[in-house]
């Protein structure tokens, strides 16, 4: 039965499809948008939960939040093809039993976007000609929203790509050699050290694959959208969580606000859909240098909404990483404003 989480949210676990569902109790109808959350490196289930009743208490008669639970703790270091083949499955089990939704949605924290890309890969359905639709869907549903929170899309590898590593060169590479030491699979492919006979999987990811429909399932959504702290994220650089080669980091850090009511949104653009072909920028140093352009390249055939943030005031900004999330949120309660804006922009 469902159990209510005591401030009006009913929460369930979804039979087969583990995690956890919420919904507002309240909600006239069964909400036909299936928004599913996905948690980073070492995450549980539990790190989106003030998200999730948030997305429930603001658009009850609109969606129905589903709590990613395949890849938790120590599952996180399988790998993220094997997390993302998990994570397709139990979203294809979650649909099974919700018969009524039309329609869904992915936000994904850190790690969890590079499985949310995979999986949507596994998951994407071409346009069918008998229905006469000019569309792709993701496993039979309209694709809305995909967003990303602190995801590193170009990889862990590089200058500053991993903060707390100061940009020290021997660290840096140290951090290549040893990453498969403490993250197993994951760290391979976080540092794209994972090249066994054919290109590293980051860079596999940025097209379609055999079987895997990487950018179609990307096209298929109507928004994607890439949120990045400024700084004081040392997990995950800036200029990978929001998608923008070395040269393209502006130069000073944004640091005031666009809107009082979203006091740590600092910068708001919409970028990519190109579609020339790809040329090497002259700003490139080495072999990772290009490699990392060519992700990016890749990604930004798409286009992509950037929103920058920042938590230079907070007192908790040395763990901006969870403060973005509110993962905790007696602790992280700073970071409000990023999960409003995350539903206030939402496409239903």
């Amino acid at each position: 039965m469902p159990e209510d989480s005591g401030n009006g949210v009913r929460s369930s676990a979804v039979a087969n499809g583990g995690g956890t569902t919420v919904w507002r109790p309240s909600a006239s109808a069964a909400p036909d948008h299936l928004v599913v959350m996905v948690n980073g490196i070492l995450g549980s289930v539990t790190d989106w939960k003030f998200g999730a009743e948030q997305f429930a208490r603001m658009l009850p008669d609109k969606v129905v939040v589903h709590c990613s639970e395949r890849n938790v703790s120590t599952l996180t270091l399988d790998g993220i093809d094997v997390m993302g083949e998990r994570l397709a499955e139990e979203v294809e089990e979650v649909i099974t039993q919700m018969p009524g939704v039309r329609k869904i949605s992915f936000v994904a924290h850190s790690l969890g976007g590079l499985v949310a890309r995979y999986a949507i890969g596994r998951l994407y359905r071409p346009p069918s000609s008998e229905k006469g639709s000019h569309e792709g869907t993701i496993c039979g549903l309209e694709a809305m929203n995909f967003i990303t929170v602190a995801t590193p899309h170009l990889g862990s590898r590089g200058y500053k790509q991993v903060p707390f590593l100061f940009g020290v060169a021997v660290f840096e590479r140290a951090a290549c050699q040893m990453s498969h030491w403490i993250f197993g699979r994951t760290g391979r492919h976080l540092f794209l050290t994972d090249c066994e006979g054919e290109p590293p999987l980051l860079q596999r990811m940025v097209a379609d694959c055999g079987d895997l429909h990487f950018m179609s399932a990307l096209r298929a959504f109507r928004r994607r959208v890439a949120y990045a702290n400024v700084n004081y994220d040392h997990i995950v650089g800036w200029r990978t969580a929001s998608i923008r080669c070395n040269h393209e980091l502006p130069k000073e850090h944004w640091e005031d606000s666009l809107n009082e009511k979203y006091p740590h949104i600092v910068h708001e653009e919409v970028v990519g859909g190109c579609t020339e072909r790809y040329e090497p920028s002259s700003c490139i140093n080495d072999e990772f240098d290009m490699l990392e352009d060519r992700l990016a390249y890749g990604l930004l055939r798409v286009p992509w909404e950037r929103v920058d943030v920042s938590f230079h005031t907070s007192k908790w900004r040395f763990v901006a990483h969870s403060l973005i999330q509110v993962k905790i949120p007696s602790v992280h309660s700073e970071g409000v404003d990023c999960i409003m804006h995350i539903i206030d922009n939402f496409i239903c």
